[in-house]
């Protein structure tokens, strides 16, 4: 109940039929952070898109400028020269039918998965297990690459994906509420600027329908569609 008592009182901090400047809700979303922990600053945009149209597939990932300010636990799937180069780069854990096996045994202690083309045999018999949970390693996300090096950096540096769910929203991570607002204000920046380019062709009318951020715990602050607007152009 003191979780309901703490949330309630952080909700009365933001007025839910106001959009408010970036800048200024997230100043309100530090501001109504009550947990313990360092909570995760989320991002959910509405995009006027349906997803059920291979044409309106919105997906792409971005490097934020700042990070994310947590580990990325890093898995590799690799052989031969390239397992050692994955190594090096500092992927947390390298392999291939050995990792395969832990998987399927239910061991999912990693954030991002990374493979060279090469593996995605081997991979592809955990894709069931891996897609659900948005770790299937994809060339169009730069995480299917012989390129390891820079692939486990960028992921080590801050690297979000993204995707449109069902019901046209992308939800994304911009770093944590002990971040200062500029420092999130850039990675929110960098995030709105990735979904405008993955903008679809075949999207029609207003694009970005509803943007609203939030803290793990906290409520949601709904962002002035205008701001945004000034911050894309």
């Amino acid at each position: 109940m003191a979780t309901t008592k703490k949330l309630k009182e952080a909700s009365a901090k933001i007025d839910r039929s106001k959009s408010y400047p970036l800048s200024d809700g997230l100043e309100l979303v530090k501001g109504a952070a009550f947990a313990k922990f360092d909570e995760t600053v989320d991002v959910a945009v509405k995009l006027g898109v349906d997803p059920r149209h291979a044409d309106q597939m919105v997906r792409g990932a971005v490097v934020l400028p700042n990070g994310l300010g947590k580990d990325v636990r890093v898995l590799v799937f690799a052989k031969g020269e390239k397992e050692k180069e994955a190594r090096d780069a500092g992927a947390d854990y390298v392999g291939g039918d050995d990792l395969v096996a832990k998987i399927q045994g239910g061991w999912f202690e990693f954030d991002t998965a990374i493979a060279t083309p090469d593996m995605m045999g081997v991979v592809g018999k955990i894709g069931k297990l891996l897609g659900p949970r948005g770790l299937m390693p994809n060339p169009k996300v730069g995480t299917v690459t012989f390129d390891l090096a820079r692939a486990i950096k960028e992921s080590k540096s801050g690297k979000v994906e993204f995707r449109v769910e069902k019901a046209g929203i992308v939800h994304a991570p911009v770093g944590k509420v002990s971040f200062p607002a500029e420092t999130l204000r850039q990675n929110v920046a960098a995030l709105l600027e990735a979904l405008q380019k993955a903008k679809p062709a075949a999207a029609k009318g207003t694009y970005m329908k509803k943007v609203s951020i939030s803290s793990t715990m906290g409520p949601g602050v709904n962002i002035d569609l205008a701001d945004i607007g000034a911050i894309l152009k």
